[in-house]
């Protein structure tokens, strides 16, 4: 489980496929983003679950992105 969670190639295939999709006629993540930013007026649990589902491969990523430059250092 861990290789899943740590492989770069997988976190961003899945951030440019389930992540993005569908792509037109805009990016589905892009515009519940831009719904909540608009004060979210009218989402249901179904579209807030959308959100978590379609931003969890981006949240991988930023995960990655921290373990990668932000790695503890430690000292033996």
């Amino acid at each position: 489980m861990k290789d899943f969670l740590n492989n770069w190639k997988l976190i961003l295939l899945l951030c440019l496929t389930l992540g993005m999709a569908p792509f037109f006629p805009e990016p589905h993540i892009y515009g519940k983003l831009k719904w909540i930013l608009g004060g979210a007026q009218g989402m249901q649990f179904m579209d807030w679950f959308d959100v978590v589902l379609h931003g969890f491969p981006f949240i991988l990523l930023i995960r990655l992105i921290i373990l990668k430059f932000f790695k503890p250092k430690i000292k033996k």
